[in-house]
């Protein structure tokens, strides 16, 4: 019964989170390709005053899908997928937001401890699944969602971990669907934004025929991961 509630629990506020998002989103997709922004020069024009170009912010930081201070603001290119693939990507979104970030020694041996101390019924994605994927960018954070974030967070401690920004090991909580782990790594790659989108586009030409859903990416980028990929990644994806 308790997993049937947290089911349904998760559906409601998916449903919800995507109503409180949805303006957000319109205003988001107005806005030039640019990589810094301005409240008063590119989000008031579009949102129509400042309280509304604010409202709108607030609605895309719930899902970490905007950054602002100071009369200035970044946009998560997630934001430019359409609606329909975006609506696979609230569980990415969620659990992202409520990453936590844990480090001892900072270096490899923080990756190497985890590796060998993991935890029950954990999942891998991002960085480190990504690169068993598709070996195209080098990893640099541990991402790793597990059942029950406040136990493992207090294993980490005994064991001297800190948390903080410069942490590598990232604890996520377990969201969404996770029947398909390759394309939940790639939803979870297009929800993450920056080199991440990069992963994502790699994981789609190497293993296309695993995903059921596919984004939508600047055609320079994809040209720029097809390049780099290593030829043996790609002679993989051929055979396939």
């Amino acid at each position: 019964m308790l997993k049937y509630l947290k089911i349904l629990r998760y559906f409601m506020e998916t449903s919800q989170t995507l109503l409180d998002v949805r303006e957000g989103l319109g205003f988001a997709q107005g806005l030039p390709p640019k990589l810094v922004y301005t409240v008063k020069d590119d989000a008031i024009p579009i949102a129509g005053s400042e309280r509304t170009a604010y409202r709108r912010l607030n609605s895309l930081s719930y899902l970490g899908l905007a950054n602002f201070r100071g009369g200035k603001f970044e946009i998560n290119r997630a934001v430019r997928q359409p609606y329909y693939i975006f609506e696979k990507l609230v569980p990415s979104l969620l659990a992202l937001k409520q990453a936590r970030r844990f480090g001892r020694s900072y270096s490899d041996s923080d990756i190497n401890f985890i590796m060998k101390n993991f935890p029950e019924k954990s999942t891998i994605t991002l960085d480190y699944k990504a690169w068993e994927l598709t070996k195209f960018q080098t990893p640099s954070d541990l991402y790793i969602y597990v059942d029950d974030p406040e136990r493992f967070v207090s294993f980490l401690r005994q064991n001297k971990f800190r948390e903080g920004k410069n942490g590598h090991i990232v604890i996520l909580p377990k969201i969404g669907n996770f029947e398909n782990l390759i394309e939940r790594t790639y939803l979870d790659c297009i929800a993450k934004g920056g080199r991440s989108t990069l992963d994502a586009i790699a994981i789609e030409l190497i293993n296309g025929d695993k995903l059921t859903i596919k984004g939508d990416f600047p055609i320079d980028y994809v040209l720029k991961v097809q390049e780099d990929l290593p030829r043996d990644m790609m002679a993989v994806e051929t055979a396939s």
